[in-house]
């Protein structure tokens, strides 16, 4: 059961106590996903553990905490190269963002427990006097994709390893991880099929709606030997639209109470994998995800010039084409890929590529055209599309058969 309380006064700047992992405001909510706890800006020391007595409960673990702060500063400051000194406890308040709960046992006089401590970056840098750089990989999608009973889900339900994501604190890893929370066009959009199509078209559209450079795809099998008995958790680290396996291991907990810290677990062995990946060289950004660059001018040597042609015309055949917006309709993805197509076929289109995607709604398409944009309009128009507007910006449609156009009234027939 997740608990959430708020730390004396004189611990102010800890406000944030989190046990089981999970924080309630952040966590709850969807039912196909859960929001990730955002860690970015924290430096986290965890499995401090403190054995503290004292008059009362509440003064044991006010001590208790208070030997945590202290202890993981020691800890936080030798990892970083800052020699191990102690602060005063009032910068140690200042300094730290919030307080884990990973165990805790409470008693009339006593406190042990074992906690972890959040210190912030930029405090925490200044007084140490190192720089707060920290060199992280390229932006990466994550898609976390859980298999139980043989049945495999990524964002299509709410999944205890999506969740088991989403509260891993990422300030101390070196992977730059994009965690989507499983709302809105998630469960569409990353779902287990996905991470199978190695298509690199399609997944750099989707790349480019999360803001993200590859795709990670770390993967669990649960295997329950029976009913409230041992769990089996098969764990593998993957990359790329190939799927590529970067490293896997295998999990067993005794009964299924113990699954939450199994995905916990497995979070950490699989960032860990991640990271060693990156340092050896093997996890890479795969290029073939980048926008494929725009191809070169022809260059054309000993042509005879005409001086009657149009000035303008010359200058668009040599140049990299205007830039035209198209808006279509893309009631489903097949929609994209082949009004795409369809756009490319038309003589004097340089490119043409999908700039923001609204699946179900209107799409924009960025055209490069050499020619003057009223004949794009006719050539679409010859293409079965109704096109509406002008210059720059247009709308097209695609209908099933467009009306004959009206008659002449000197060559209409009377009976």
């Amino acid at each position: 059961m997740t608990r959430i309380r708020t730390l004396p006064t004189a611990l102010a700047g800890a406000a944030l106590l989190l046990s089981g992992g999970a924080v309630l405001a952040q966590i709850e909510g969807g039912s196909r996903g859960a929001a990730p706890v955002d860690s970015g800006s924290a430096y986290e020391v965890s499995g401090v553990t403190v054995d503290v007595a004292g008059k009362t409960a509440d003064a044991a673990r006010y001590g208790g905490w208070r030997l945590a702060q202290r202890k993981a500063w020691v800890q936080l400051s030798n990892r970083l190269g800052g020699g191990g000194g102690l602060v005063s406890d009032g910068t140690l308040d200042s300094l730290v963002s919030g307080i884990v709960v990973e165990n805790e046992q409470i008693g009339p006089q006593r406190y042990i427990a074992k906690l972890g401590v959040l210190f912030d970056r930029g405090r925490a840098g200044s007084i140490l006097g190192i720089s707060t750089y920290a060199d992280r990989s390229q932006p990466m999608l994550v898609i976390p994709v859980q298999y139980s009973g043989g049945v495999g889900q990524a964002f299509e339900q709410s999944t205890q390893w999506q969740q088991a994501w989403a509260r891993y604190r990422t300030g101390n890893s070196s992977i730059d991880y994009v965690r989507p929370s499983g709302s809105g066009p998630d469960a569409l959009l990353l779902n287990v099929g996905q991470t199978q199509r190695p298509g690199r078209g399609w997944w750099r559209t989707i790349l480019d709606q999360y803001g993200a450079s590859d795709v990670l795809t770390p993967v669990v099998k649960l295997y329950r030997q029976w009913p409230g008995g041992p769990v089996i958790g098969v764990f593998e680290a993957r990359h790329g639209p190939d799927n590529d396996l970067i490293g896997s291991f295998t999990l067993r907990v005794g009964t299924p109470d113990g699954i939450a810290q199994l995905l916990d677990t497995g979070v950490k062995r699989i960032d860990d994998l991640y990271q060693q990946a990156r340092r050896n060289g093997s996890l890479r950004v795969d290029y073939s995800l980048s926008p494929p660059p725009p191809p070169e001018a022809a260059v054309i040597d000993d042509l005879p010039i005409d001086e009657t042609a149009d000035a303008n015309t010359a200058v668009l055949t040599g140049g990299a084409g205007i830039s035209i917006i198209v808006q279509f309709d893309t009631p489903a993805a097949a929609n994209v890929s082949s009004t795409e197509a369809a756009l490319r076929a038309i003589p004097g289109v340089r490119s043409a590529a999908t700039t923001s995607l609204a699946l179900g709604g209107v799409s924009l398409m960025r055209v490069a055209y050499d020619g003057d944009p009223a004949a794009l309009k006719t050539a679409l128009e010859a293409r079965g599309y109704q096109v509406f507007g002008s210059g720059q910006t247009i709308r097209i449609r695609r209908v099933a058969q467009l009306l004959p156009p009206d008659l002449p009234a000197d060559n209409a027939t009377t009976g």
